[in-house]
This record gives C-alpha cells, sequence and structure tokens, in this order.
C-alpha cells in the first residue's frame, strides 16, 4: 500500500467570512491546483488562518462558495470534507502512544485493525519515524512530535492538507529542516496543501505559490520569485522580505521602461504601468554595493552601523534618500562605523511600487 492523497483543487470564490460587524475575510477568491503547495502569508489579523480554518470546515463561511474537486463544500462540515490539518500545536495525546497517535484518525473511522496499523507504520517511515511507534510523545524531540502529526494527517490520505503554523514552536535550525521535510513529502506524495505562516522565509521555502493577504482581501499572489522581484507595492515589497522603500522620480518613459532618479543616481527600471512624475522604489538590501573611493555624484552614504553576521555583514547607512539596510557578502575588509562610503544600486532587486 502506498499512502497518497487525491489531490483535488480547492477553489475560493468570492468568499466573505464575518463575525458579526468584523468581516475577517472580504470577497476572496484564488485557486490552488492539485498537487501543489499554496501558502497564506500576511500578518496577524489578516484572515489568512481564517481562511484555513474555512477550507477544513471549521468555519462557515459568511457567503459565496468553496469548492474541494468538483464538490461545493460551502455548507459541509469538517467531518464531511476530505481534508486532514496539521496543528501549530501538534495536538498530540500524551497518554497514546505514536503509533496510536498517528492511528487516531483511522481507528475513528472504522478501518480495519490489520489496515490501521500498515498505514500507521507507512505514516512513520514516510516521515522518517519507523521504529518509534511504541514511544510516548514526551519521549520525543518537538521536530519529531510535528512530524508525528505530519504522519497522523498523511494516513487518511485526504484530498487537501492543511498546515497551521507548523513550525512556530521550533527553534530557528529545527524549522528549516522540518519545513525541507515537509516540502519533499508534499512533492513526493502530490499532495495539495495549503499552508499559513507569517513567516516570509518559510513561505518562500516552500511554496509554489504565496497569496499575500492584508486587511482581509488578497494583496498579491504569485510564485515566490515573482512576489520577491517584483512586489505589487510598497505593502508586499515591505512583507516579503527586506525592501527600502525610497521617495524617487519618475522623468520618462520610452518602450515599457522607466528613466527614474534615485537621489544622485539615474536608472532605468521596468515601468510597470506607471506615468512619469513622484514614485516609489523598493531597493534590496542586498542590490546595495559599498564603494569606498566612488566616483563623483554617486550617491553618498555614512556608516552608522557595521554587523559581522559569518556569511555577510549588515550595513545601516544614513543617506539622503534615508536611512538605508543593506547587505554585503564581501567579509574579509569590512567598512567600519562612521565610513564614509559611495552607493551603487544594481539593477536586479531595484523596483518601482505603487504606494
Amino acid at each position: 500500500m502506498t499512502l497518497r492523497g487525491k489531490a483535488a483543487r480547492v477553489a475560493f470564490q468570492e468568499v466573505t467570512k464575518a463575525f458579526g460587524e468584523v468581516v475577517a475575510v472580504n470577497g476572496v477568491s484564488f485557486t490552488v491546483d492539485p498537487g501543489t503547495l499554496v501558502t497564506l502569508l500576511g500578518p496577524s489579523g489578516c484572515g489568512k488562518t481564517t481562511t484555513l480554518r474555512m477550507i477544513a470546515g471549521l468555519e462557515m463561511a459568511t457567503s459565496g462558495r468553496i469548492l474541494i474537486g468538483d464538490q461545493d463544500v460551502t455548507q459541509l462540515p469538517a467531518t464531511d470534507r476530505d481534508v486532514s490539518m496539521v496543528f501549530q500545536s501538534y495536538a498530540l495525546f500524551p497518554h497514546m502512544t505514536v503509533a496510536e497517535n498517528v492511528a487516531y484518525g483511522l481507528t475513528m473511522s472504522g478501518f480495519p485493525k490489520p489496515e490501521i496499523r500498515e498505514r500507521a507504520e507507512e505514516g512513520l517511515k514516510l516521515v522518517g519515524l519507523g521504529g518509534y511507534g511504541a514511544r510516548l510523545p514526551s519521549e520525543l524531540s518537538g521536530g519529531q512530535q510535528q512530524r508525528v502529526a505530519v504522519a497522523r494527517a498523511l494516513v487518511l490520505e485526504p484530498a487537501v492538507l492543511l498546515f497551521d503554523e507548523p513550525l512556530s514552536n521550533l527553534d530557528a535550525k529545527l524549522r528549516r529542516r522540518v519545513r525541507e521535510d515537509i516540502r519533499e513529502l508534499q512533492q513526493k506524495l502530490g499532495l495539495t496543501s495549503v499552508y499559513v505562516t507569517h513567516d516570509q522565509e518559510e513561505a518562500l521555502a516552500v511554496s509554489d505559490r504565496i497569496i499575500v493577504m492584508r486587511n482581509a482581501e488578497i494583496a498579491q499572489e504569485g510564485s515566490p520569485r515573482d512576489l520577491y522581484e517584483s512586489p505589487s507595492d510598497a505593502f508586499v515589497a515591505d512583507f516579503i522580505g527586506d525592501a527600502n522603500l525610497v521617495e524617487a522620480h519618475l522623468e520618462a518613459v520610452e518602450n515599457g521602461e522607466a528613466v527614474v532618479q534615485i537621489g544622485t543616481q539615474k536608472q532605468r527600471l521596468p515601468a510597470r504601468g506607471l506615468a512619469p512624475g513622484p514614485v516609489k522604489v523598493a531597493i534590496r538590501p542586498e542590490a546595495i554595493r559599498l564603494v569606498r573611493d566612488g566616483a563623483n555624484g554617486a550617491l553618498g552614504a555614512s556608516v552608522s552601523k557595521a554587523t559581522y553576521l559569518g556569511s555577510h555583514m549588515e550595513y545601516t547607512l544614513m543617506t539622503e534618500l534615508g536611512e538605508l539596510f543593506a547587505v554585503d557578502p564581501a567579509i574579509d575588509e569590512p567598512v567600519g562605523e562612521g565610513e564614509t562610503v559611495t552607493l551603487h544600486l544594481a539593477r536586479r532587486g531595484v523596483t518601482l511600487v505603487r504606494s
């Protein structure tokens, strides 16, 4: 037997959820293609967790339609939806063994005992915990407990697998390892997955597509690369990774390319439908190059803070554009605090954005 979900499509059609007069999700529409992992990303209170809970059937939509596969599940309770959820808190039963925890959903669904045992063993092997079935959850590390929670969801072979902030209780190094495990499993089994997090790096690492939410609505959706390199507005640019947002002036547009004055520097950038006049530019920290002996007319800066982080330097720079944050891989000859430098902007990592 091979555990494998049914890889159903998920569709939201103008879905709204209100709690009294508070609108938690407002007219949201999106599609999750079969076998893909889509992340709902955004700050606290933006509506991402409520959206996930509506897919699960733990919250009912106030209006709109929710489809899983070809079935309209808008009014179906959680028990009648072919979905499984991995929770932030693991939600393991402390008095049950690991194998009993993994088998719990199958047992409650009335599967035959031999099949329950076989599925539970295979689920544990899939998450790298073969041979751990007799242990109690208290005998496992946090990362291992989260893998048990994933195995418990997988053995039900759901059409859709949901993750609600699954890594927030783990330390940084363990988060990276477990997110890689989750992504590898999702791709190996071809699972349709929806993943909720407020961690931008986590979203970039695991997702086929990311849906950024703001104030109960979708701010932008696209691939991780699209959102990082072409954010639609200042909010997305600032939320997906670090970005320096500065005022600039768009002087002219020629064949879809903008001539932009950024401080003392002139740069040609994709116009992105913007017209001449005052604009905002998002500058990624890695797009800023520090030069000790720069050319006249280049953007000047003084280094107010220099931090060594092993693989790179981080700099806080004071400029005529305001305070800028820069990341530099050159660690052998770092620029010291108080030094004056000139800045050069790479073309990649500098983007026009809407306010």
